[in-house]
């Protein structure tokens, strides 16, 4: 290229990569992946240094991405929290070591796993946890203090009273945890995250902290950033004293005096990821020694002391037998493509959504191609490509105009890309919602899985979750003779659901962009199964939480006949209606009390004491403010009981709290 068409590059790619930089570190919706991210930054970054009069200190490469959003508060880092300079092969990594061996000789290097998460700052004062902040830009981030309270990993008072520590860390969605998560995304049809560092993100960026907790995050720690009365020779001694002080800090490998031994362990690393709870995109070579990261210095971007080498992500091909169709149970039909297995990233697929019909013709993906398959964030396969082609049979693929399941037209909703079934007595989607009715965050009808359920669908048996109360013996007898035993656990497995709280139920109906936690709020809110089925939606919108969407769909639910002859349906078989009433003076103990909980407890599991709580009346908040009554403290309380102290409020034990109610 000339000097004229190198100046259009360079500034096509600083407009791609700020582009892409936005989706990511702004709105966590990436487009791409990380290593096509990567392979941009690179091209743009080996451009510039081959013609340096191009360069500006407003480029990409000399800045990070990220940003502090308006959303929260502002803070300024003390210690600068850098990227890292990324190798894409081993040849890279040898000009690296070559750089640091210009200025320090004999040096030893350790290598860590690169996890794939959201970057944070977590800072103490006298052992006690005050302050959690996001990298944002690397000088400034975004105070997120009350989400990282939730996490558990965190702790909260430290064994050693440091004067003052701040340590940097790595929140991630573990594969378990996002795996769940997507499947309540999809279940409630919101938008499912690319891969658990999205999730991650957004989880945390949360302005309910409640939320937050719901999604279980973890976090490990890499770096001491900074440290009052104390003082280290190398990282390897400073990840040792972060495991003695409660903290769960990163795997090192190591020590290696040359960068071929790291390449062993850089393989090692590659070939194990699939065991980590978390995801990696690459591994991590440190100068060990802190003298010697001090001569090496920094850039305004990344420590010369550090190079991450980044793993392609793994692909395979493999023959696409066919496309099925997927319904859902709100109806919205989704093609999915079933391919010959293959071992991919440790475990083994032969199934991956293909999303939509656009996404199919923009790929120009059909039957009989040998396709490009991956796992998007190292869990949930994709097709993303066609690698060659087989057309001499093979037709374009569309959409069917009818139900796959029950033959009834499909209509496409206008407000978003969905084709969607909108027979309510579509087989299907009779199906799933039998199967989210007696889920265990629903009913909790244990034994009832899908064989079952089809079964009993088939047979006429079943075809609304109130005909889960009809069933008696003699009808499920038909399924055989030797499982009366079964049969048994059934019905009282059907029975004991009866007693599912309020907010239970107000889940397992399945209503469109109403979860776990909003199905909580309602009950609160509205106390009656009436006050709701009655509400505008105005006054669903009132809840905080709650937008236009979801509300518009709580009342259009409400709003339709059959779904109302559910409710009488459920109501007559004796399912609770309401939040449960506190009549009896005992009973009313806690009425109008709000509680902080925050430790471990000697004999009862927080879901537990939160019951307990609610059912006498009171209410559990995450955060502590002044409106707060008590906070209830265990083994490792964190910051949250040195707040409350601050603040005058009466902070009690297990035992202190167990007085109370016992003396109601």
């Amino acid at each position: 290229m000339n000097f004229k068409e190198v100046k259009n590059r360079i500034k096509y790619l600083r407009k791609k990569i700020n582009y892409h930089n936005k989706k990511y570190y702004y709105e966590d919706n990436p487009e791409i992946t990380d290593y096509e991210y990567d392979t941009l930054l690179k091209e743009l970054e080996n451009l510039e240094d081959s013609f340096p009069k191009l360069k500006t200190k407003f480029s990409p490469t000399k800045k990070i991405g990220g940003g502090a959003s308006k959303k929260f508060s502002s803070v300024t880092h003390s210690v600068p929290m850098q990227s890292l300079h990324d190798s894409f092969s081993k040849d890279e990594l040898l000009k690296f070591d070559k750089r640091v061996r210009s200025v320090v000789k004999n040096v030893s290097y350790i290598v860590e796993p690169k996890i794939d998460g959201l970057s944070v700052s977590l800072e103490y004062k006298n052992g006690i946890f005050f302050r959690g902040s996001t990298r944002g830009d690397g000088e400034k981030g975004e105070d997120i203090t009350e989400n990282l309270l939730t996490i558990k990993d965190i702790p909260k008072i430290l064994p050693e009273k440091i004067e003052y520590l701040e340590v940097r860390g790595e929140i991630y969605m573990s594969e378990s945890n996002f795996l769940n998560f997507t499947k309540q995304c999809e279940n409630l049809e919101k938008p499912v995250p690319k891969n658990p560092r999205n999730a991650a993100a957004g989880s945390l960026r949360q302005k309910d902290a409640r939320i937050t907790a719901s999604r279980n995050l973890n976090c490990i720690v890499f770096n001491i950033q900074s440290i009052r009365g104390k003082s280290f020779t190398n990282h390897k001694e400073s990840i040792d004293f972060l495991r003695k002080l409660n903290f769960k800090a990163s795997f090192v490998y190591g020590l290696f005096n040359e960068m071929k031994q790291c390449f062993k362990i850089i393989d090692k690393i590659g070939k194990e990821r699939e065991k980590f709870s978390f995801s990696i995109d690459g591994a991590v070579i440190k100068v060990n020694n802190f003298k010697d990261r001090e001569k090496l210095g920094i850039t305004s971007k990344f420590p010369k002391w550090a190079e991450a080498y980044k793993y392609p992500p793994e692909e395979k091909k493999t023959k696409l037998l066919r496309i099925d169709l997927n319904v859902g149970r709100t109806g919205v039909v989704t093609p999915v493509g079933i391919f010959e297995s293959l071992l991919l990233a440790g475990t083994t697929v032969s199934r991956a959504t293909l999303h939509n019909e656009s996404m199919i013709k923009e790929k120009d993906i059909r039957i009989g191609d040998v396709v490009k398959v991956r796992k998007a964030g190292e869990i949930i396969p994709e097709i993303i490509d066609v690698a060659l082609r087989h057309r001499s049979s093979s037709k374009i693929f569309e959409m069917p105009k009818n139900c796959p399941s029950c033959g009834c037209k499909l209509l496409k909703d206008p407000s978003e890309i969905a084709i969607r079934c909108i027979n309510t007595n579509c087989r299907a989607q009779i199906v799933r919602n039998l199967i989210h009715f007696a889920s265990k965050d629903a009913m909790n009808i244990e034994g009832l899985g899908l064989a079952l359920i089809e079964t009993l669908v088939d047979k006429g048996l079943v075809l609304s979750p109130g005909d889960f109360y009809r069933i008696k013996k003699e009808d499920l007898l038909l399924f055989g003779k030797n499982i009366e035993k079964s049969i048994s656990n059934w019905l009282s497995a059907i029975e004991a659901s009866k007693s599912s709280s309020f907010d239970r139920v107000l889940f397992a109906l399945g209503i469109r962009h109403v979860g776990k936690e909003s199905s909580k709020l309602l009950a609160r809110h509205f106390k009656t199964m009436y006050n709701l089925a009655n509400a505008p939606v105005e006054d669903i919108q009132k809840i905080d939480g709650f937008g236009p969407a979801a509300s518009r769909s709580v009342n259009n639910y409400f709003s339709s006949e059959q779904n109302k002859k559910l409710i009488k349906d459920l109501e007559k078989f004796g399912l609770i209606m309401q939040v449960k009433e506190i009549e009896s003076k005992k009973e009313r103990v806690l009425l109008g009390k709000t509680f902080v909980l925050t430790g471990t407890l000697p004999n009862y599991k927080r879901s537990d004491i939160t019951k307990i709580i609610e059912d006498l009346g009171g209410k559990v908040s995450s955060s502590v403010s002044k409106k707060i009554d008590f906070v209830l403290y265990g083994n490792e309380a964190g910051s949250k009981l040195a707040k409350a102290r601050t603040f005058g409020i009466s902070c009690i034990t297990q035992d202190e709290f167990l007085k109370i109610i016992e003396n109601r």
